[in-house]
């Protein structure tokens, strides 16, 4: 499947692309066909000069097909200034078979006019899925290519999070590693970063403002960083976030404390250039949802009248609104309730890993296989008083790393009814959220996304030359 050497994909690739002084497409059909896979399981697979040779071509034949990689934030800006209204942005933690996965969800959006809907992957996911923002970008590229989609598509990096145990001990070391993914995550042409420095509010202090403190400066850090990186004609979209997910319920009051202090610093750091385009809360969610005994998952309350009046808030320092994660796992009959009080943006994981792993199609020998390895290597995170059922549904999200190849190519049977199933579950929150139809809104907002240009690697410039 994958190409051997630069020599050979140059060669293999001859009747599809023209690499006479860049990247020309000679025949897009052909490209959406075996061309692709074969250069996304390289970009994946490979090693060395023909993966990044991949990489790169997957990249620029996006912008030649027309798949934009873009910023979000002109289209909530757009909220902000109360242009739409009755729409919640789903954002998809591609952390399962990402190529097949990121298929289902263009697919799933191309038959319903989707335009609004955003790849993500998180800073603890790039880790036990082992996929790197260049690896990440690359696959969302490739997918939206497959399924013949034209117009931007949102990538975007979820929870870059400071690790507040170790941030104890070396708060500049957590920082400057913070400040590295940032660095990564625009280089691979991420359009969208969510910075999560919540794990450093002090409750313990007095006031809102002195609680929210070290979580806004550092914040402002990172944007900055953000603004002085991001691509000339790009305004990223930069979220922020004042109460950790699973902890205890964010309030208006917080979010206003996180906000005026953010604003100050960061004017005081950049000068006039736009800040904040939403804010992450917590309303009742936790990742992952909560676990019971039997592994099964327990229906939890959101609190939908402060969701509103956190978005409502946001709003009117100019966000789109507030951000719901954790929501995967929430019973079906919840969703509808986003777009209706005003929810900018939801976050969707678990559940989609669920409906990969319990799919009557995967196979049983590699599913034991996986939970073999739990048993075997992560038994150190089986917390004290948890059944089986409840370690192994916490800790399965970690499977998809050592199980990368073996997941990525199964039979194309196996791909397509598990692919099946993802886009009706798809269909359904896609219809939810109000993001139907929502093509023209985005084409609306954000017309003629910037091209997000890469430096065209040394071991293809010597072949094509």
């Amino acid at each position: 499947m994958t190409f051997a050497s630069v020599q050979e994909l140059v060669q293999g690739t001859r009747p599809v692309l023209d690499f006479n002084g860049g990247l020309r497409i000679k025949d897009s059909s052909a490209l959406r066909s075996e061309t692709i896979d074969r250069l996304v399981h390289t970009a994946v697979f490979g090693e060395g000069d023909v993966r990044e040779v991949a990489r790169w071509v997957i990249w620029e034949a996006g912008w030649e097909v027309g798949v934009k990689s873009a910023s979000i934030d002109s289209l909530y800006q757009a909220r902000a200034r109360e242009e739409y209204a009755n729409l919640t942005v789903p954002a998809m933690n591609v952390r399962a078979m990402a190529y097949d996965f990121a298929r289902a969800i263009v697919a799933s959006a191309k038959r319903r006019d989707v335009g609004a809907f955003i790849f993500e992957l998180a800073r603890s996911e790039m880790g036990y899925t082992n996929q790197s923002c260049e690896e990440f970008a690359t696959v969302m590229m490739a997918a939206s290519i497959k399924e013949g989609h034209a117009g931007p598509i949102f990538i975007q990096g979820d929870h870059y999070q400071a690790d507040a145990k170790k941030y104890a001990t070396d708060p500049q070391g957590v920082i400057d590693g913070l400040k590295k993914l940032i660095r990564e995550a625009i280089a691979a042409g991420y359009g969208n970063i969510d910075i999560d420095t919540s794990t450093l509010v002090k409750l313990s202090f007095p006031t809102l403002a002195e609680q929210q403190r070290e979580n806004y400066e550092r914040c402002v850090e990172q944007a900055a960083l953000i603004r002085e990186l991001e691509p000339r004609g790009v305004t990223s979209s930069i979220g922020g976030e004042i109460g950790e997910v699973g902890k205890k319920n964010s309030t208006v009051d917080e979010l206003e404390a996180f906000i005026q202090g953010f604003n100050s610093a960061f004017r005081a750091r950049v000068g006039d250039k736009r800040g904040l385009s939403k804010i992450s809360v917590n309303t009742g969610s936790s990742h992952g949802g909560v676990v019971l005994p039997d592994g099964t998952i327990a229906k939890v309350a959101i609190d939908f009248d402060t969701l509103r009046e956190m978005s409502a808030a946001a709003r009117r320092y100019g966000m789109g609104g507030a951000v719901q994660h954790g929501a995967s796992t929430l019973p079906p009959e919840y969703f509808h309730k986003f777009p209706e009080v005003g929810t900018l943006e939801v976050h969707l994981a678990t559940e989609f890993q669920n409906i990969i792993l319990d799919h009557g199609a995967f196979p049983e020998d590699l599913k034991q296989q996986t939970y073999a390895y739990i048993r075997e290597k992560l038994r150190d995170e089986w917390a004290s008083g948890d059944t089986e059922e409840q370690f192994i549904y916490k800790t399965r999200k970690k499977i998809w790393g050592p199980f990368k190849q073996q997941t990525w190519t199964l039979p194309e049977a196996t791909r397509s009814a598990i692919r099946a199933l993802l886009m009706e579950k798809l269909d359904f929150l896609y219809e939810q959220l109000g993001v139907v139809n929502s093509q023209s809104l985005i084409q609306r907002h954000i017309p003629d996304a910037k091209r997000i240009s890469k430096p065209q690697p040394e071991a293809l410039k010597a072949i094509a030359a």
